[in-house]
């Protein structure tokens, strides 16, 4: 893990983005209306981090996500929030792989940060997978895919998923934990795809 990078300031204020100098809101993210507030990420999707993911997902590397949440309560400030959810799992494909990431760390991350963990969104549909998808279509493939598992959920809500891409897939499921009656969002993952801009 020696080579593995860690993000850090300057980001965007919104998005988390790597920006070359701090922003409130950034050209990745000032073009489009995000139903979450903030997003943070502990290291870089580049090619280690990649290799490090598909590991964790798709080969069982189970055991990585203790280390993952130490990386990302390491780099990552405790959101002020009432509890910890997460993206929920994409049916036949989390099956295959027999485990859920997000889940796993969102559950670890529960135990440092000291804050329970609950389901809080379900899905309503299945979805293309979003990495065979150009960027342009990411945000209309996970439209609707997503709702509140209840009627009601607290109000300060940390969302927590295993890479930021676009942003399609935790905002879609951001937007479901808005209309259930959260007001504060704060997105986490481990790892962020990085460009850096302005």
């Amino acid at each position: 893990m020696h080579s593995l990078q860690r993000l850090g300031p300057p980001v965007c204020e919104r998005c988390g983005a790597p920006t070359a100098w701090p922003v409130a809101t950034c050209r990745e993210c000032g073009t489009h209306r995000l139903a979450f507030d903030s997003a943070r990420a502990a290291i870089p999707y580049d090619a280690v981090g990649r290799r490090i993911v598909r590991a964790w997902k798709e080969r069982g590397l189970r055991l990585f996500t203790l280390h993952a949440a130490d990386l990302v309560a390491g780099r990552v400030a405790r959101p002020a929030a009432d509890v910890i959810t997460y993206v929920p799992p994409d049916g036949d494909r989390s099956a295959q792989r027999g485990h859920h990431p997000a889940q796993a760390l969102a559950e670890a991350l529960g135990e440092r940060w000291g804050l329970p963990v609950d389901r809080l969104v379900v899905r309503t549909r299945p979805v293309a997978r979003q990495a065979e998808l150009r960027r342009a279509a990411r945000r209309g493939n996970v439209r609707g895919a997503f709702a509140p598992a209840r009627e009601r959920v607290p109000e300060r809500i940390v969302l927590v998923d295993d890479v930021y891409t676009t942003g399609a897939t935790v905002d879609a499921a951001a937007t479901a934990l808005r209309k259930a009656g959260a007001r504060e969002i704060h997105v986490v993952t481990l790892a962020r795809v990085t460009r850096t801009v302005r």
